[in-house]
């Protein structure tokens, strides 16, 4: 799956990842980001044109070569600085406290600790940072529970580790105490890879 998950992948997901309907939850997660910003899965830098005026630098991290190969044209025809790293979300080189906001779309259905990832999100956050992410989940109804789980193995091995089947809600309530989050099928995608989160997470003040 080598040449697979580097040469092809990253085009299916950079076509797969566009849109009307995923650029309006891009706009609404990134709206009211500032300050110090680290990008969780950078991917191809789809969410680059939606960061506010004022945000003139990010740090990102995403551990394939191949999708951050098609995120160069992006970078370079925006304003935005990007310090790029190339690694997985489970273990940030980051100080602890030093973001004020997070960002991650799509992004934690594919980390394979995704608990981890969460709690290194937590710890790089400065007290009172906040954590905007949209993913997408489990479903709220059994039936499509059902699909979830079953169809989520071939998900995993043709769509870069992604698992349909996280219960977003629960996993980010685990990390954080201050959640306020919205789920509901997305228009025009298919319910069972179509049942969003989006909301943000802000970290306790000591």
């Amino acid at each position: 799956m080598g040449l697979y998950n580097e040469k092809i992948l990253p085009y299916l997901l950079d076509w797969s990842m566009a849109g009307p309907t995923l650029e309006r939850y891009r706009r609404n997660a990134l709206a009211e980001v500032s300050g110090a910003v680290l990008e969780i899965g950078f991917g191809t830098g789809l969410n680059l044109p939606y960061y506010p005026d004022h945000v003139r630098q990010i740090v990102t991290v995403d551990p394939s070569p191949g999708v951050h190969h098609l995120a160069q044209k992006r970078i370079e025809a925006s304003p935005i600085v990007v310090e790029h790293h190339m690694l997985s979300g489970e273990a940030l080189p980051m100080a602890n406290s030093t973001f004020d906001s997070v960002i991650s779309t799509f992004t934690l259905c594919s980390i394979p600790n995704v608990e981890q990832a969460l709690a290194e999100i937590y710890r790089v956050l400065k007290p009172g940072g906040r954590f905007f992410f949209v993913e997408h989940g489990l479903s709220h109804e059994p039936d499509i529970q059902t699909w979830q789980n079953r169809l989520t193995p071939l998900q995993k091995r043709i769509g870069g580790g992604c698992h349909i089947n996280r219960d977003m809600r629960q996993l980010i309530e685990q990390q954080f105490d201050q959640v306020k989050l919205e789920a509901a099928y997305a228009e025009k995608i298919p319910k069972v890879v179509g049942y969003f989160y989006q909301g943000v997470a802000t970290k306790r003040q000591p």
